[in-house]
C-alpha cells in the first residue's frame, strides 16, 4: 500500500536482461499445432482483440455457434460477453452459461480447448465472481488460476508483484490511477497479492497468493516457470510478473509443457497474453488499402467512453476542419426528454452523413454516477442503450465506423448493428483493433474500429480518423 510512482527507465534497467530468443514464437506455434487444443477467449468487452489478427469474434455463444468454431482450422476464437457492463451476479450467470455451452460444444466437435478470461489491464472487472462461475461450469478443478494483467501497448507492467500504469516517463502504481477510482470497479491495492485479498474480501489471503517473478522468467527460463507453477497448490492463485513480450513467451513455453501433462489452468489476463499463447508474430498496423474501405463517403465516430484520455482525444478531433460533432445531452437521456434527444441526434447525423460530412456523435463529458455500483451501472446502461438506438436510426451507410469505449463498442455492434460474428483484421494503431462486420449485420463487411477509451496519446483519435479518411 506504500508504493509510489517511479522512473520507468530506472526500474526496468534494474531488472535482469530479457531473454531475446527469436525461436521462442516458433517453438510456441509448433506446440500449439501439435496439441490441437483450441484457445477460447471469453472477453468481458470487445477490446481483448487489440493484439491479434485473422481470428473471429462471436457475440452468440449458442452450442451450435461454439461447435462450429471448434471444428474449423483457426487456432482460437473470441466470445464477447460484455460482462463488464453487467452486475457481478449477471456476469457470473453469463460466464456459467458460456462454460456449460463450451463443454457441450467441445463434446459435439470432439475438440479440446483451453480458456482465457480476458479482462481489463487496469484491473477493472468482475473478479473473482465471473472467474469462479466459469471454473464451476467447466467442471473439474483447475490446477491454478493465473493472473496476467501485463499489456504492452497500453503500458501496463507487473514488477515485483506490483502492477503499474505507464504515464510519460513514470510508472504509476495502478491503485494510484484514475482507473482505481472507477465508480463500479474501484480498488486500493497495487500489489497484486493484496489486490486478490481485497477483491475476495479476505477469502484468499495475500500470503497464500503465489507469484512467478521477472527473475524466474529471465534467469531461470521456462524450466523455472514450470517449477514455480508446480509449487502452487491445487486451485491456488498465482500472479505473473512481465515487462516485455519475451517474458510472456518464456512463460507460455513453461505453461505449454505443463499442459502436455494434462495440468489445467484458468487464465485471467489482459490482451497481450492471448498473442503470446498463440505464438502470433507481431504484425504492422493496417494500411488504408487493407481495410476494405469504400472508395468515397463520410465516416461515423461514436464516443461513449468518458475517461480523461478519451475526452482529450475527442477535443483534439473536434478541432479538426471537416469534422462535424453532435453532442448527446446525457441528462436528457435519463429523463423525460430521452426519445426526443435520440430522434434529434439521429436525424442530424443522417443529414450530415448524407451531405458527406465526417460525423462524431459523442456523449457530454460530465460523468454521472449513482450512489451505489449498481446505480452507476444502470446509468451507464441507459446511456449505452440510447447510443444503440441512435445508431439503429442512422440510414446512411458510413465509409467506416469508429466506436470509442468498450461498452459502447459491444452494445452498438451487437444490439445496434446485429453483429453475430466478425473477423479481426488487425490493428489500425497499436492496441486499436479493426473488425470486419459479418454479412448478417446492418452494414455488411464494414470496417469497424474498436477504439479503447484508455489507449493512445492525445492525437491518436485524430490519427485514426485521418488514416481511415485516406483515399485507397
Amino acid at each position: 500500500m506504500n508504493e509510489q510512482p517511479i522512473q520507468k527507465q530506472a526500474l526496468i534497467s534494474s531488472l535482469p536482461p530479457e531473454r531475446r530468443d527469436n525461436s521462442l514464437l516458433n517453438q510456441i506455434r509448433s506446440v500449439v499445432r501439435q496439441s490441437g487444443t483450441k484457445v477460447v477467449v471469453i472477453d468481458d468487452d470487445p477490446l481483448g482483440t487489440q493484439t491479434v489478427y485473422d481470428l473471429p469474434v462471436l457475440t452468440d455463444w449458442s452450442v451450435e455457434s461454439l461447435a462450429s468454431e471448434m471444428e474449423n482450422e483457426l487456432p482460437a476464437f473470441y466470445v464477447l460477453t460484455n460482462s463488464r457492463s453487467m452486475t457481478a451476479s449477471q456476469a457470473a450467470l453469463v460466464n456459467a452459461e458460456v462454460g456449460r455451452n463450451l463443454l457441450e460444444a467441445s463434446q459435439s466437435a470432439h475438440a479440446n480447448f483451453t480458456v482465457i478470461s480476458r479482462c481489463d489491464s487496469t484491473l477493472r472487472g468482475h473478479f473473482p465472481e465471473e472467474v469462479q462461475a466459469l471454473a464451476d461450469a467447466l467442471g473439474s478443478e483447475f490446477d491454478a488460476w493465473l493472473l496476467i494483467p501485463f499489456f504492452l501497448e497500453g503500458g501496463r507492467f507487473t514488477i515485483n508483484d506490483v502492477h503499474y500504469v505507464a504515464e510519460g516517463d513514470e510508472l504509476v502504481p495502478a491503485g494510484m490511477t484514475e482507473f482505481a477510482r472507477d465508480a463500479v470497479f474501484g480498488y486500493h491495492s497495487s500489489n497484486l497479492r493484496e489486490w486478490v485479498e481485497e477483491k475476495t474480501s479476505g477469502r484468499i489471503s495475500s500470503s497464500l497468493v503465489y507469484s512467478v517473478s521477472i527473475e524466474d522468467i529471465r534467469i531461470g527460463g521456462a524450466s523455472k516457470v514450470v517449477d514455480r507453477l508446480l509449487e502452487v497448490p491445487l486451485g491456488g492463485v498465482c500472479i505473473v510478473n512481465a515487462v516485455t513480450m519475451s517474458d510472456l513467451s518464456v512463460l507460455t513455453l513453461g505453461l505449454l509443457e505443463l499442459e502436455k501433462t494434462h495440468r489445467r489452468y484458468l487464465y485471467r489476463t489482459a490482451s497481450s497474453f492471448v498473442q503470446s499463447r498463440l505464438g502470433l508474430e507481431p504484425r504492422q498496423c493496417l494500411s488504408p488499402n487493407e481495410l476494405g474501405l469504400q472508395r468515397f463517403g463520410p465516416g461515423l465516430v461514436v464516443v461513449g467512453s468518458h475517461v480523461p484520455k478519451t475526452s482529450t482525444q475527442l477535443a483534439k478531433l473536434l478541432e479538426k476542419p471537416g469534422i462535424h460533432g453532435i453532442e448527446v445531452d446525457v441528462p436528457g437521456l435519463l429523463g423525460a426528454r430521452r426519445e426526443r434527444e435520440i430522434i434529434r441526434v439521429s436525424t442530424l447525423a443522417n443529414r450530415q452523413l448524407a451531405q458527406g460530412y465526417d460525423t462524431v456523435i459523442y456523449t457530454g463529458r460530465q460523468v454521472l454516477t449513482g450512489t451505489t455500483r449498481e446505480q452507476s451501472l444502470l446509468i451507464s446502461h441507459q446511456i449505452s442503450r440510447a447510443l444503440v438506438q441512435i445508431v439503429r436510426c442512422i440510414t446512411v451507410r458510413p465509409r467506416y465506423l469508429v466506436l470509442k469505449g468498450g461498452i459502447t463498442a459491444s452494445d452498438v455492434c451487437t444490439s445496434g448493428l446485429g453483429v453475430r460474428r466478425a473477423m479481426v483484421l488487425g490493428q489500425l494503431l497499436p492496441g486499436v483493433p479493426v473488425w470486419q462486420l459479418g454479412n448478417e449485420s446492418k452494414w455488411p463487411y464494414l470496417p469497424c474500429v474498436v477504439f479503447p477509451g484508455n489507449v493512445g496519446d492525445a492525437d491518436s483519435l485524430v490519427e485514426a480518423v485521418a488514416k481511415l479518411s485516406t483515399d485507397c
